[in-house]
């Protein structure tokens, strides 16, 4: 049998990158919740693993599968806003451990019958009513903040099934993926650290001409962020820059319910007056709950809850940026002293956190139009905003 000397001399593959292999890894399970497949979440120090599944997109195959794997009662996680809707009363996780802002579990009569349409209704207050028996608290299982972590990154709602996992269940045979919770909770912080250049080009936009745009992505992730760059920033002092977190229905759509586009162009318009700076485009919409999220958090301020109380009805805290990836940005970037464009103080915070340098705060006030008085009202009230 001949064989081919180019097969025989092949240069030998190089070690894998540890931290490369954790990224990827999380990436996939990523993709299993939003796929609603159950997900082997893998403990530390002597901890069981656990099988988890989303609330929001487990189909019948997925429940059947979770429910094949599952060695104890399954337990719903959900954030606690939302747990005390279903109750009717406050309620908060029996561990004393646990923190007050993190998930709640709730067990459900022996018997119960989870259904998709179940699940999604528990979890989704826009979902309408429903008819079951009521849950009670239950113990956080350990692995339950991993779980709900891994659903905030597929950018599905925060709610879960969770159950200790079958002993013998061998996860490869099963096609099941095993990911290490420590590697889940990591996750957006070593995503944000590893962040890199991947393109730029010049774009020159209506309100600055001298502009372009950089394009930064962590490997194996299929996210971008973007930088907006005008002029030579890095050659300047103290640059202006803004953070501005991506929305779909302010900056594309010129919607009225925020001032997300004003803001915008507002910022594009100042830093370009000056000859120089640097807009932040984050894909973290929502203020990182993702448009599917924010949209249902527009329909329950629709009932009457403001900007804060909508995104913890849903499970989600009242913001889930990680400002990690402006900070790895503007350092990529040359920059480690800004003049800071925005209104927010928790942002001046967050930055200087993440190794930033803020020298100056410059505020960026949008006045009202109508629609969005009281959503500027409670970024006022709420989030501590300075508007005046």
């Amino acid at each position: 049998m001949l064989s081919d000397p180019q097969i025989d001399h092949a240069p030998a593959l190089p070690a894998p990158d540890p931290a490369m292999l954790r990224l990827r890894g999380v990436h996939r399970a990523m993709a299993e919740m939003r796929r609603g497949t159950p997900v082997l979440l893998v403990g530390s120090d002597g901890q069981p693993a656990a099988v988890t599944v989303a609330a929001e997109t487990v189909g019948l195959g997925g429940l059947q599968e979770f429910h094949a794997l599952a060695g104890s009662a399954p337990v719903l996680l959900l954030g606690a806003m939302r747990a005390a809707a279903l109750l009717r009363r406050p309620v908060a996780s029996p561990d004393a451990a646990a923190s007050s802002s993190g998930p709640v579990a709730l067990g459900f009569r022996t018997g119960l019958l989870f259904t998709p349409a179940l699940l999604q209704g528990l979890a989704d207050p826009t979902a309408g009513q429903l008819m079951f028996d009521p849950p009670s608290p239950v113990p956080l299982p350990a692995l339950a903040p991993a779980s709900i972590a891994l659903a905030k990154l597929a950018r599905v709602l925060p709610a879960a099934l969770i159950a200790a996992v079958r002993p013998g269940v061998d996860a490869g045979r099963l096609g099941l993926l095993a990911v290490p919770a420590a590697d889940v909770l990591a996750h957006p912080d070593a995503e944000a650290a590893a962040l890199v250049r991947v393109a730029e080009a010049a774009v020159p936009l209506e309100d600055a001409r001298d502009a372009r745009i950089v394009a930064f992505r962590a490997p194996d992730a299929g996210i971008e962020h973007l930088a907006i760059v005008i002029g030579r920033p890095e050659r300047t002092e103290l640059p202006l820059v803004r953070v501005h977190s991506e929305c779909f229905t302010g900056d594309l759509l010129g919607s009225l319910r925020c001032d997300c586009g004003p803001q915008l162009r507002g910022a594009l318009a100042r830093i370009a007056s000056e000859g120089a700076g640097i807009v932040l485009y984050l894909a973290q919409e929502g203020r990182g709950i993702g448009l599917a999220s924010k949209l249902r958090a527009y329909a329950l301020q629709d009932r009457g809850l403001d900007t804060l109380d909508a995104n913890r009805a849903l499970g989600w805290q009242a913001d889930e940026r990680n400002f990690l990836v402006a900070a790895t940005m503007l350092r990529e970037l040359g920059i480690s002293r800004i003049r800071l464009l925005s209104n927010n103080p928790d942002k001046v915070t967050a930055l200087a956190a993440c190794g930033m340098e803020i020298v100056e705060r410059v505020p960026l006030v949008i006045a009202p139009n109508g629609v969005n008085d009281h959503y500027l009202a409670t970024k006022a009230r709420r989030f501590g905003h300075l508007l005046g």
